[in-house]
């Protein structure tokens, strides 16, 4: 493919300015939509109906009245939360001629449509530009960007005006958090520990107990390298690592190494090895357990379910049970990602990683931004670059920011073996000399999904159920995909789950998820409250805790360690 042409462009050039295949997708769904005149007639006629009745619509506010509008506005919408979007006739008019515009453009995606890729790929470039052209974003179309400029005398232009200069100077996008408000070791990634373990690839920290005792079974964490560790050790009383701490688990966690290009050859296999396979063998050198359980987020939860069933092939008997928070297994429907992952965009990225041996850690960020662009890109272009706000101060804002780079052969081989071809789901994925069948790991295992994943969507990870050979317990939490682990009790929080029988035994799991959500209970608590008490279960009797590390792996640093630093 490469050095060839596509619409007259060379590859190269494409890798640079459309990695994801998004223009000559949009303009397939364009040709087609041309070629049907009688839906695209039915949506300007759609659209001429809307503008038909916009202005009685908009005379009725002129006076007082509150007829009913055209276009409803999704209540979740936060951008027109403003109430002038609704009194005010002027903005009232606008915002429903900008939701009319965005009908009529998904009324004429809807009659291009060619096949599901190109449709999913020219839906994203579409609405990207939907968003981007909402009257929100612009400061003599937006209400609330007028009135502070109207109180502050301008000022707030002004600063704005400069702090999009000092943005587009350093990357070009608007500053989300305010970093100098956090440190680790202080307020993220506080959980006090040590380092009693480094190779080339991860360090392995212990915690220090806070219980007078502990499960015998150890607990380790396995997170997602694609960002740093400490998500799954956020903040005091924001932490799962603290919360499993306090509630009498031995703890530990890896935390991985921020690739440089000398690490563009590590393999999939290497991460294995190298991570969790290692974790668990100085786990149990140093608690003396034949068991360890392990918790798995994201991209670490795979990892945790390819070790469990690699562990399973070697018939080693050294895991206990297994969680898996908001995890991927069955990549046939992997939701928006799945329109980014095409064998012609891992085809453009793998020459782009060639020629750094990485992936850098801006291309990804900027991806899962584009997933969420209102959330995580324009609505700090208003507050920043239109309102002049400096950032808050946001925990799960500074930890995503600190994302980090993928090693090319590693990355290359977990796409297309994952979001590629399925090859775990299907049992036909090979690592370290094993071939990988979930089937055959028999743990216990509770698994989390987030109704608002957008990254994992919770239908697909539902979905591991039916791969894993162990009893298994679903809850469904509340929030998004971060939430799929800082999700402290408190009266906001909730999940949905299977009750046992009353004998005790396991429910039985629709193959539908639809079906399995009808019959699940609801329950006004956080899944961190749920786990600890099906975690006791299976973890053993309680005991003094283990000292930290041992003489053959002796403390090397404080938590958070070194790596993390990078």
């Amino acid at each position: 493919m490469f050095g060839t042409e596509v619409s007259g462009l060379p590859e190269a050039l494409l890798t640079r300015v459309d990695p994801l295949g998004w223009g000559s997708a949009t303009a397939a769904v364009a040709q087609q939509a041309a070629a049907s005149p009688g839906q695209v007639a039915g949506a300007a006629v759609r659209l001429l109906t809307t503008m038909a009745r916009l202005p009685g619509a908009t005379l009725a506010r002129s006076v007082g009245a509150t007829e009913h509008a055209p276009i409803e506005v999704d209540k979740r919408d936060r951008r027109f939360a403003d109430p002038a979007w609704e009194s005010n006739p002027a903005f009232f008019a606008l915002r429903q001629s900008y939701l009319a515009a965005c009908a009529l453009t998904d009324d004429l995606l809807e009659a291009g449509r060619v096949g599901d890729l190109t449709d999913a790929k020219a839906g994203q470039f579409v609405h990207l530009l939907q968003n981007a052209l909402a009257p929100t974003n612009f400061p003599l179309t937006n209400p609330d960007v007028l009135v502070k400029a109207f109180r502050t005398g301008g000022s707030s232009l002004v600063q704005g005006a400069q702090l999009a200069m000092e943005d587009m100077r350093n990357g070009g996008r608007p500053v989300k958090v305010d970093h100098s408000a956090f440190t680790l070791g202080k307020n993220l990634a506080a959980t006090p520990g040590k380092v009693i373990y480094r190779n080339e690839l991860v360090e392995l920290i212990q915690y220090a107990p806070q219980t007078g005792e502990v499960h015998e079974v150890p607990l380790l964490a396995s997170p997602p390298w694609i960002n740093k560790y400490y998500v799954m050790d956020l903040a005091p009383r924001r932490s799962f690592v603290e919360w499993a701490v306090q509630h009498g688990h031995t703890v530990f966690t890896l935390s991985y190494r921020n690739p440089e290009e000398s690490m563009r050859d590590i393999t999939l296999d290497d991460y294995l090895l190298m991570g969790p396979d290692a974790g668990m063998e100085v786990v149990s050198q140093i608690t003396g357990a034949d068991r360890v359980d392990v918790v798995g987020l994201c991209l670490g939860g795979a990892m945790a379910a390819m070790m469990a069933a690699h562990l399973a092939a070697e018939d080693s008997g050294l895991l206990g049970s297994l969680t898996l928070l908001n995890t991927m297994l069955d990549y046939s429907a992997p939701g928006e990602l799945g329109a980014m992952v095409d064998q012609a965009s891992l085809d453009r990225l793998d020459r782009r990683m060639a020629e750094t041996g990485f992936l850098d850690s801006k291309d990804m960020a900027l991806t899962f931004d584009l997933l969420r662009p209102n959330d995580l890109i324009f609505n700090y272009v208003v507050s920043r670059w239109l309102k002049g706000e400096p950032p808050t101060a946001f925990d799960i804002l500074a930890w995503n920011d600190d994302s980090t780079r993928m090693p090319a052969a590693m990355h290359a081989t977990y796409l297309r073996s994952l979001y590629g071809a399925n090859l775990l789901a299907r049992g036909e994925m090979s690592l370290a000399g094993e071939l990988l069948d979930l089937s055959a790991v028999d743990s216990d295992c509770y698994i989390v999904g987030a109704i608002n994943d957008h990254i994992v969507p919770w239908r697909s990870s539902y979905a591991s159920e039916r791969l894993l050979g162990g009893d298994v317990r679903y809850a469904l939490s509340s929030g998004g995909h971060v939430a799929g682990i800082v999700n402290p009790p408190s009266r906001k929080a909730w999940f949905e789950a299977l009750e046992p029988a009353p004998d005790g035994s396991m429910p039985h799991y629709p193959a539908s998820p639809q079906e399995w959500r009808e019959v699940a209970e609801k329950q006004p608590r956080s899944w961190w409250e749920d786990w600890t008490e099906w975690s006791a279960q299976r973890a053993g009797p309680m005991r003094k805790p283990p000292r930290m590390g041992s003489r053959k792996h002796r403390a090397l640093a404080d938590a958070p360690g070194t790596y993390v630093l990078g």
